[in-house]
């Protein structure tokens, strides 16, 4: 029986700073976008498999329905996050996020495109929505991302999102692959994917500045570090708990 690879190391933050006095704007971003970098899931086993097309049709719709669970999930968490921001610009600003997922109108958002991609991997649209299929470490990974939005401070509720940082690349090598690896996943189902990397792009700058405005003190520049690898380790831990679930004989 094969090993599967270790969780990458977090990142070691810089602790040798005198007086709790903050890094500099320039060398917080750099560790906070390192800290993203080496953290990502994007060379998680199973993304791996699955960028270089070695996915059963089974596994892309188990990852689909489970994702799915999280991607539904978003506007709640920005909704939480919303709340606690403020300034009416910024609450302005952050609702763009909401409507991105939810639409301005039915038929429109993030998550219709993604119940459009579930269509196009095979999936009944109605099963997808009922959420009957969600594994329970997927389930547990995302409900506690959502509550760590509910209860935290509004720097490290913010500072978790900028796994956005990321988030195009990802999309952009999902663009690159599906098309030559799943051609029997028909082009209209890449939508979501698509339409991220400009949203992300926008969406993981915006945060970063703020946070790097906010914390004025090396604890708080360190909260907001720990927040940062906390929602990479829940991603992480998604991944995780479909690889398991979509292995041959398992109850998925």
């Amino acid at each position: 029986m094969t090993t599967a690879p270790a969780r990458p190391a977090q990142a070691a933050a810089s602790t040798e700073w005198p007086d709790n006095s903050p890094l500099p704007p320039a060398a917080f971003e750099h560790e906070l976008r390192e800290l993203a970098r080496s953290r990502y899931h994007d060379t998680h086993p199973f993304n791996v498999r699955m960028h270089q097309g070695g996915l059963s049709p089974v596994e892309l719709r188990t990852w689909v329905a489970n994702r799915f669970h999280y991607q539904r999930s978003i506007p709640v968490k920005d909704a939480l996050i919303l709340a606690k921001l403020p300034e009416p610009a910024m609450r302005r600003s952050w609702l763009r996020r909401i409507q991105d997922h939810d639409g301005l109108a039915d038929g429109e958002g993030g998550i219709e495109r993604w119940l459009r991609l579930g269509e196009a991997v095979g999936l009944d649209r109605t099963e997808l929505e009922s959420g009957g299929s969600v594994l329970p470490g997927v389930r547990f990974a995302v409900d506690g991302y959502v509550n760590f939005c509910r209860l935290s401070p509004v720097l490290e509720a913010v500072a978790s999102s900028l796994t956005e940082l990321c988030a195009p690349n990802i999309m952009l090598t999902r663009l690159e692959t599906f098309p030559r690896h799943y051609p029997w996943i028909e082009e209209p189902g890449l939508a979501y994917f698509r339409n991220r990397v400009p949203q992300g792009r926008r969406d993981g700058v915006e945060a970063l500045n703020w946070v790097t405005e906010w914390a004025q003190t090396r604890s708080e520049q360190l909260a907001a570090l720990s927040a940062l690898a906390f929602k990479c380790d829940i991603l992480w831990s998604l991944l995780d708990a479909v690889e398991h679930g979509s292995r041959p004989g398992s109850a998925a």
